[in-house]
């Protein structure tokens, strides 16, 4: 084929990929955020709700966000603040434009590297013509762009740190397959930092040093006796970046890691081998899919293990054994296998026995092996073009449609949780999320319900306590609710809105020093956390008991919450105490006008009253004294 029809073809393809990715995803346009991760990653976030802005870059860096640390994904979020504010559908649409570069960069990758004989250690195996590589490379693109599996990193906010990473992961590969074809410190450095950028954005990337060794072998046959210790000390620095990278995970998901107290190793070892032969059956039936799939603990049949442990090894076995013959059999069952393997519940985080999104990027190799395999098989048919063509045009068609279904199931929170408590009654994450909405919507009595449903089947589900807190706190119920509070505590310690809710409900009781402790959690795991620090500054200002107020510390941590939440009454009145406290009246007084200014433009009487009172205050020089939790 000549070049000029070749770049056309590769162009022609690219457009479709990019085509049916949008026909497929674009509906999330009209689809809203989800309380499943969205408000930890955006909504609640006050970092990433100002934008993009240096103190935003350093806070994380230097921060945990979302028990990860993935600064990369981070500013992504920040920058779709900064240019859409929180309107949920150019979010999503973020995500279908990073998902649909990844799909291109895919083919891209495969057409260059495969567009050679189809088993690179037989001279005697080669392709009717050149043309079968790009078609090959181009519907494995597609199968990755639109298989249902897919809908979860695409429709799902928070996990644009997929469908970031994955364009990494591919930028990575084509840049180390340019630097296989002219070696070259820059262009290793490239293929390095690019690498690099893919770990802040998800650190499941850190098996891409494998996934390098596995190209080497096919389709790039750099692997000889003579040259395989040169391949693995050549991905040395690239080892020390996946280290650096686990270190980082690891401390950041100190709280998220499973208690091996209630997953013990041969629970978790079990539901690995399950989880393997799982994703495979969901690669050739994706139906059922939800967002929580109840780990199985000690529940899995063993008839279910010893199916799953025989078709794993058989697999193995026939790749291994072919591995000259069909070398791409052992490089796409590897890649599948290794990709997994941060995510496969070895060592928990979470309590998930599996999920959809984990197969992002390692069903990849999956989809190498089988179509490379088929186009083998089927060579010497005499109208294998023409079969394989109807063929690949109706599996498109198939999963397109399967996942167009898919995708509207997370079109809201409500739909979400209903769909999936309709394939798994039993989901406690389920119950907790629609708890969540209902709530929201005002429907108390409902929302306990299921908070209590989450909290039979599961008693240790930290959101399930959370909003059954909240929802007892808004009938008044202030001990039951402390109760649930502190136990979302007991079992997550970095939750933030538990602790801080649970101080102000003990400030309500008048157990102010325990209250201070509540906040005090709060800052311990995010110093720059305005509501606690707003909190603290309140109460250190205007507490009746003497013993309690601190002038000086009321005042830092009262600018603290205006630098962390951004200039708003609350705080402007929080802070002008803390001036007045200190015997700055005139400043307080500037400060409660600025509040003011901000509490009419909002349409808040009752805060322009209280404002009026406290200007009135410090006009007589009195402090406030014995008022009420300023929130």
């Amino acid at each position: 084929m000549s070049t000029k029809h070749s770049r056309w073809t590769l162009f022609g393809i690219s457009i479709f990929l990019i085509a049916i990715t949008w026909a497929v995803f674009g509906q999330t346009f009209g689809h809203q955020f989800i309380n499943y991760d969205d408000p930890l990653y955006v909504l609640d976030n006050v970092h990433v709700r100002v934008g993009l802005t240096w103190r935003g870059i350093l806070w994380a860096f230097t921060h945990v966000h979302s028990q990860n640390w993935h600064p990369l994904t981070t500013f992504s979020h920040m920058l779709d603040c900064q240019l859409f504010g929180v309107s949920p559908g150019a979010h999503h649409l973020v995500n279908v434009f990073f998902h649909s570069i990844a799909a291109v960069l895919l083919f891209i990758l495969l057409a260059q590297i495969t567009d050679d004989p189809s088993s690179p250690r037989d001279e005697s195996v080669r392709l009717a013509d050149r043309t079968g590589g790009i078609w090959m490379s181009g519907f494995v693109a597609a199968v990755f762009a639109i298989h249902p599996l897919r809908v979860e990193s695409v429709a799902w906010i928070a996990e644009r740190k997929d469908a970031l990473s994955g364009t990494f992961f591919m930028l990575t590969l084509i840049a180390y397959a340019a630097y296989t074809r002219k070696r070259s410190i820059g262009r290793y450095l490239t293929m390095s930092i690019l690498f690099a950028c893919g770990l802040m954005c998800k650190p499941m990337l850190i098996t891409t040093p494998v996934i390098l060794l596995l190209l080497d072998y096919w389709p790039l046959n750099r692997f000889t006796k003579s040259t395989s210790s040169k391949l693995v000390i050549e991905k040395v620095p690239l080892f020390m970046l996946s280290v650096g990278s686990c270190v980082a995970t690891l401390w950041a998901q100190n709280f998220a890691l499973g208690s091996t107290q209630f997953l013990p190793l041969q629970w978790r070892i079990t539901n690995a081998l399950f989880s393997y032969f799982e994703y495979l059956r969901q690669m050739f039936w994706p139906v059922d899919l939800i967002p929580f799939y109840v780990h199985p603990e000690n529940r899995l049949e063993l008839w279910r293990l010893l199916v799953a442990a025989v078709v794993l090894i058989a697999l193995t076995a026939i790749a291994f054994i072919r591995r000259r013959k069909n070398p791409y059999l052992i490089v796409g069952w590897l890649w599948y296998l290794v990709m997994l393997i941060p995510v496969i519940g070895i060592v928990q985080v979470g309590l998930q026995g599996h999920a959809d999104r984990y197969t992002y990027l390692p069903q990849v190799g999956l989809d190498i092996a089988l179509v490379w395999l088929i186009w083998d098989l089927t060579k010497s048919w005499r109208q294998q073009k023409i079969v394989l063509s109807g063929a690949s045009a109706f599996v498109v068609g198939a999963l397109s449609i399967l996942s167009w279904k898919q995708t509207t199931h997370w079109r809201d929170t409500e739909t979400l949780w209903r769909h999936t408590l309709a394939v798994t009654p039993d989901s406690d994450v389920a119950h907790a999320g629609l708890g969540g909405i209902l709530f929201v919507r005002g429907q108390i009595d409902e929302s306990i319900d299921h908070y209590e449903s989450a909290l039979r089947l599961r008693d240790g589900n930290v959101a399930a306590h959370f909003g059954l807190g909240r929802a007892l706190a808004s009938k008044q119920k202030i001990d039951s609710a402390i109760f649930h509070f502190q136990k979302a505590l007991s079992i997550q310690p970095d939750y933030i809105a538990a602790s801080n809710d649970l101080g102000v409900l003990l400030a309500s009781k008048g157990e102010i020093k325990e209250a201070i402790a509540a906040w005090q959690q709060s800052l311990s795991f995010d110093p720059e956390n305005a509501d606690a620090a707003n909190n603290i500054a309140w109460v250190r200002a205007t507490a009746a008991d003497p013993d309690l107020r601190d002038g000086r510390e009321a005042l830092e941590l009262a600018q603290r919450a205006l630098r962390g939440g951004g200039e708003n009454a609350v705080v402007l009145r929080t802070l002008a105490a803390a001036q007045a406290e200190n015997g700055q009246f005139a400043k307080a007084i500037a400060t409660c006008q600025r509040g003011e200014q901000l509490a009419q433009k909002n349409g808040d009487r009752a805060m322009v009253e209280s404002l009026r009172d406290c200007i009135e205050s410090f006009r007589h020089g009195q402090g406030l004294r014995g008022t009420q939790v300023s929130h």
